[in-house]
């Protein structure tokens, strides 16, 4: 893969070509459909302010690579073994700069690690499923032979992810799809979407309006998180659970308190595992850990729905 955002500059204009083009067109036939629905024009602006821009990944067409499903585990020498399988590897160097309102790196490699043991759903406090490692760009790597101490009888020895080059990038623009968010207050709290109630029938409006083919699997980098639960955002319940771990000692705490409301979705994985296809899984940062690029903060989960 490439290790400069110059390597993959014509492929990076296309996609900016294709956003300038896509994201208005789509925003502004959810308007039409929210409007129809009879919500008062006032909250449909303010919703759309809430948009934030996205990119999806999948191993469709012939373009050239900007990640990759699964494969050989790069990282270099001293770096300590995954404790659970790669999902995805990301080249930031392939991605145009605005495809997200990320603070990502500009280069190097992100590796997305998952553990989706789907009796960890059910479990109270969820765990930390997953992890994520950032390699910048001219680092030396060697490839890790992944001897993983999993139990004979662990539901995700027996799981296949999927593998493939990640050659389509498509720009997208991600909206809401949750009820409620963390009001950072005092005193901290969930609450329902503030100034925003007309939410639910905002988010139907939303599902109305056709999103293209995303292709499964793969990737979204940015944007919003999506679970089953649809009730609060996701990236926020993820930096909840972080808080959690960290109150209980099994996750480091850093200086500063780790404050939910900050969280924000790194990467959906549109895995579509067999036996897991209604799972949806993503890794979640606070938007502080990722500008520091302390990715080892990153937190992931999922929700199921047997």
């Amino acid at each position: 893969m490439a290790g400069q955002r110059s390597s993959g500059s014509s492929r990076s204009s296309e996609a900016r070509i294709y956003s300038a083009r896509m994201i208005p067109d789509t925003l502004n036939r959810f308007r039409e459909e929210a409007l129809a629905s009879g919500i008062p024009s006032a909250d449909v602006e303010r919703w759309v302010g809430t948009a934030r821009p996205c990119v999806n990944l999948d191993c469709t067409g012939d373009g050239p690579v900007v990640g990759r499903l699964g494969g050989p585990v790069m990282l270099p020498a001293d770096a300590p073994d995954p404790w659970c399988p790669l999902a995805a590897s990301i080249d930031l160097a392939a991605l145009p700069a605005d495809a997200t309102d990320l603070p990502l790196p500009p280069d190097g490699q992100l590796l997305l690690f998952a553990y989706p043991r789907v009796d960890w759903t059910t479990t109270s406090p969820t765990p930390n499923m997953g992890e994520v490692r950032y390699v910048p760009a001219g680092t030396p790597v060697e490839e890790r032979q992944m001897d993983l101490i999993l139990e004979p009888d662990d539901f995700v020895t027996r799981l296949k992810f999927p593998q493939g080059d990640l050659r389509r990038m498509k720009p997208a623009v991600s909206l809401p799809e949750h009820l409620s968010i963390i009001d950072p207050g005092p005193p901290r709290e969930v609450k329902d979407f503030p100034e925003h109630p007309c939410a639910g029938e905002l988010i139907e409006a939303w599902m109305e309006v056709p999103q293209g083919d995303v292709t499964h699997p793969g990737v979204q980098i940015g944007g919003y998180a999506v679970d089953e639960l649809g009730e609060l955002d996701p990236a926020m319940m993820a930096g909840q659970l972080a808080s959690i771990e960290e109150d209980a000692g099994r996750r480091p705490k850093t200086g500063a308190e780790t404050r939910p409301e900050d969280w924000v979705l790194l990467t959906q994985w549109w895995h579509g595992i067999q036996g897991l296809e209604m799972a949806l899984f993503y890794w979640a940062i606070s938007r502080e850990d990722l500008a520091a690029r302390r990715f080892d903060r990153a937190f992931a989960t999922m929700t199921w729905n047997p």
